[in-house]
């Protein structure tokens, strides 16, 4: 689809946005989140929160309720009970009333600049999409590992500096800080599946919307004076939430890859062992990637996880008639 011109923003008029928070169980974060984007620079006329309570059993509700009594801001609570962040994501935008479609996470503290940094990008009539610096809120001191090989796309981190960049590519989009134009993310169908109840990822997410959003022909941007901080707690800085990020990657890569070029179980064995040559391929690079220091020997194990759920996820595909039309699905709302 060629890039087809959307409503320009234009410099003499004010921007609205609608800042999104998906919530599931984090009453420990969701007020700090809250009291950070309560608090921004941006004129508080040209925003409104918008909370949506994805099923939380914790007090969670109550705390975002007492946020809102606490304030004459503009600001929202909604609940999805379908289980599934991009469910509670693409709701929200569906209630939404902003030109820009803010997105982030409740576990994030937003820099007092975020909004009016990053909404000026968008008067480049191109731009469908933009995100901006991710920098590590550790809560506790973080292993030596982590610290050097994860302080980056594992933990939804995202430092390319403070220039101003502008692509044709996804320059690390995530969805704890992510905008867009709110004609192009109803055209490109909202976000992917991701997240659903306790599963390790059945989709692609917010990686997805930025693939569709770069097919209508849209740029993407990075402002990196638009600042937000992610919340780590110690449970991120483990072994086993590697693997776990390796398994949601392969999961996601899976889904990617079968809604490019569908496949069939006839096809099944030629590609398990292609997956097998090369997690064979990949242990041997992280081998030497840890002699020379370059790489942690944990990520040899991670690999493991994330070949072992390509090829579940593909035999779940081609055998089960149901998932399979849930892969195949193109709108989300």
């Amino acid at each position: 689809m060629k890039f087809e011109q959307t409503n320009q923003l234009s410099e003499s008029e004010g921007v609205f946005i609608s800042v999104i928070i998906s919530t599931y169980n984090r009453a420990k974060y969701i007020g700090i989140t809250l009291d950070s984007f309560l608090n921004q620079s941006y004129p508080p006329s040209l925003y409104e929160i918008i909370v949506c309570d994805n099923n939380s059993t914790d007090n969670t509700k109550e705390v975002i309720e007492s946020c809102i009594k606490g304030t004459d801001r503009n600001i929202r609570y909604l609940f999805e009970k379908r289980q599934g962040m991009h469910y509670a994501r693409n709701y929200a935008a569906q209630n939404s009333q902003g030109q820009i479609l803010y997105f982030t996470d409740d576990d994030t503290v937003a820099d007092i600049h975020l909004l009016s940094e990053l909404v000026e990008i968008f008067k480049n009539n191109k731009v469908g999409c933009a995100t901006g610096r991710v920098l590590p809120r550790w809560e506790c001191t973080p292993p030596k590992w982590v610290e050097k090989y994860c302080n980056n796309a594992l933990l939804s981190l995202n430092d390319q500096g403070k220039r101003t960049k502008i692509r044709n590519y996804d320059l690390g989009v995530f969805g704890c800080h992510e905008a867009v134009r709110r004609d192009v993310f109803f055209q490109a169908g909202g976000f992917h599946p991701d997240l659903i109840g306790n599963t390790p990822g059945v989709g692609d997410g917010e990686t997805g919307l930025n693939s569709d959003i770069k097919e209508m022909g849209y740029l993407f941007a990075y402002v990196g004076t638009s600042v937000i901080f992610h919340m780590i707690p110690p449970r991120r800085m483990t072994q086993r939430y590697l693997n776990k990020r390796f398994e949601y990657n392969g999961n996601s890569a899976s889904y990617s890859e079968y809604r490019r070029a569908p496949f069939t179980k006839k096809e099944l064995p030629k590609r398990i062992v292609a997956y097998l040559l090369r997690f064979l391929a990949a242990e041997i690079n992280v081998v030497k990637e840890w002699k020379k220091g370059e790489k942690n020997f944990r990520f040899c194990l991670a690999e493991i996880y994330y070949y072992r759920s390509r090829i579940q996820y593909d035999i779940r595909i081609v055998c089960n008639q149901d998932f399979r039309k849930f892969v195949e699905n193109n709108n989300w709302f």
